[in-house]
């Protein structure tokens, strides 16, 4: 059994010669539209994550091997990547660091409104349900452990690299922003070419 391809990476610094060189790749955002207006590298078009593994075949036509795949930290973008190679468009390139080591390296950005990422909400929602329970525990017996159901359900989102609470909060009106549909991103994709 062959050991996982690992994605193949962009560093910001790389991107952002490319881009200034005028031969910027296509970038895909994957992050929820909420994640994507509140910043975004210029140019980069959203296409989230659940969108691109639902439609991946139909995207395909419209995609070359010169893309790159953006998300917050990368996580996200290795499994697009995963999910396009799979599909039959292997040697896409994951941007190193996400949007955080763009935006750490200084690099342009556009900026919409103002929101929380979705690990600040986690950890709002998780830190507020641990001490709820735990000043209610002192009342009633065994409400303690549903903070420790959290606490174990952090533990398991770290281990695993996954989150299902960020999931759930993904999914609340505050985070989805427009409704990115797959007509929309196929336009923007044939108009770029």
């Amino acid at each position: 059994m062959s050991a996982p391809r690992t994605a193949l990476s962009l560093t910001p610094a790389a991107l952002r010669a490319l881009t200034e060189e005028g031969r910027a790749p296509r970038l895909l955002d994957v992050r929820t539209p909420g994640e994507f207006r509140t910043v975004h590298i210029p140019g980069a078009y959203n296409v989230p994550l659940h969108t691109l593994r639902e439609h991946r075949a139909e995207l395909l036509s419209h995609l070359d091997e010169d893309v790159v795949l953006v998300c917050r930290s990368g996580q996200r973008a290795r499994e697009a990547e995963q999910a396009l190679d799979q599909a039959g468009l292997p040697g896409l390139r994951v941007l190193e660091g996400g949007m955080n080591a763009w935006e750490a390296a200084g690099a342009p950005v556009e900026r919409g409104a103002e929101r929380w990422d979705m690990e600040r909400q986690v950890r709002l929602v998780a830190g507020s349900i641990v001490l709820t329970t735990g000043l209610v525990g002192l009342l009633v017996p065994g409400a303690h452990l549903i903070g420790t159901a959290v606490g174990a359900g952090l533990t398991y989102a770290a281990l695993s690299n996954s989150c299902a609470m960020g999931v759930l909060l993904s999914k609340l009106p505050y985070n989805r922003g427009p409704r990115t549909d797959l007509r929309t991103v196929i336009a923007e994709l044939r108009s770029a070419s």
